[in-house]
């Protein structure tokens, strides 16, 4: 069984950081594609960044340059480290991971497991 489990959301200003992690168990971050979404209600899940199993990133435009994905194979566990926050950031991050090493296109259909969530809230 898969279980995805995102912390470090929070609460925090305008221009400030946060890392937000997720730890993975009955699969490989090392074998799959993984995302960050978003999604704040009323709205869509949204894609935030990605990333294949071979390494290769990808970020929406609006978090393009503040924000990184990264993942630490050893310890399958993924991360993205947010800089530059802005209000708009506000959201809650799911962390989501492929049956496969890569995906076609970012989109939450895309995904075949997902944590259950972390809030983050930027103020102004």
């Amino acid at each position: 069984q898969v279980q995805l489990v995102e912390s470090g959301g929070g609460l925090v200003q305008a221009g400030g950081s946060l890392r937000l992690s997720c730890v993975a168990s009955g699969r490989t971050f090392s074998t799959c594609a993984m995302g960050w979404f978003r999604q704040t209600p009323g709205k869509e899940r949204e894609f935030v960044a990605g990333r294949w199993s071979g390494g290769s990133t990808y970020y929406a435009d609006s978090v393009k340059g503040r924000f990184t994905a990264s993942t630490d194979n050893a310890q399958n566990t993924v991360y993205l480290q947010m800089n530059s926050l802005k209000p708009e950031d506000t959201a809650v991050y799911y962390c989501a991971l492929s049956a496969r090493g890569t995906v076609a296109r970012w989109y939450p259909g895309s995904m075949s497991y997902w944590g259950k969530g972390t809030l983050v809230n930027v103020s102004s």
